[in-house]
């Protein structure tokens, strides 16, 4: 039977994978093209992704207070337009970034490929 979307569950496990291995890093990976607060992060993720993943701020946050309390992220308090937080990438989130990339770039091309394999036995 052909379904044309996922229900719920079922994307709130593809949500899970990308959130718990790939968020993490995708938000340093933000963060190095410039500061911005949580929520610009999840909508700049869903500009970047086509619309196909967008982080709930829900997830960002406590994902920044992470990164913040690991410093690999500072964020200071605007107080120009209304109060919010905007993060930056430190130092150590620049050398996290290019060694979890380095670590990571293995396995996210064998996930691909396993992708590209399984996508071609189903509709090949």
């Amino acid at each position: 039977m052909h379904r044309g979307t996922l229900d719920k569950k079922e994307k709130e496990a593809v949500g899970q994978v990308f959130t718990k291995g790939l968020l993490p890093l995708y938000v340093l990976y933000t963060l190095s093209l410039g500061e911005t607060n949580g929520n610009d992060i999840s909508h700049k993720i869903g500009e970047r992704t086509n619309g196909h993943w967008i982080p709930s701020t829900g997830g960002i946050y406590p994902l920044l207070k992470k990164l913040e309390k690991d410093k690999l992220v500072v964020g200071e308090w605007n107080e120009s337009k209304k109060a919010q937080k905007i993060y930056k990438i430190t130092e150590q989130g620049r050398l996290e970034l290019e060694n979890k990339k380095y670590l990571l770039r293995d396995k996210i091309e064998e996930a691909l490929e396993v992708f590209k394999i399984i996508y071609n036995d189903l509709y090949n």
